[in-house]
């Protein structure tokens, strides 16, 4: 499995993009998207509501079980991905393409984010 190199990673294995004019894209990474199994529901933050890093702002529930999704940053959500709420398995087939879930609008610089390598590190140890 291989992650991209120009997104940094969360513990929690969301995926943040950069920033472009202060609006980053998140997602969870292919590791949690195998870990959960078959997603079936994505419970999304609102479009207009503040998302705090490290806080519960979602959940995914898969064949396997329900999981919280935490968000990466602090920010305002700026927007939704309706396809994964019409078709949750895009999670699984696409996590860092059609797959993502909410775009955020960054409240200060993010910290206490991974690079790929270190994000590597984290899930093989």
């Amino acid at each position: 499995m291989s992650n991209p190199q120009q997104l940094r990673y969360s513990k929690e294995h969301e995926w943040l993009s950069g920033a472009d004019e202060g609006v980053s894209t998140v997602g969870i990474t292919e590791f949690a998207a195998n870990a959960l199994g078959d997603v079936v529901y994505a419970q999304l933050p609102e479009v207009g509501s503040t998302v705090e890093a490290g806080e519960t702002c979602g959940e995914l529930e898969s064949t396997k079980s329900v999981s919280d999704l935490y968000s990466p940053v602090t920010g305002e959500v700026t927007a939704i991905n309706e396809n994964v709420v019409d078709d949750p398995s895009l999670v699984n087939s696409e996590p860092f393409e059609g797959g993502w879930l909410f775009k955020v609008r960054l409240a200060g610089e993010p910290a206490d984010l991974l690079s790929a390598a270190e994000y590597d590190a984290h899930i093989a140890g």
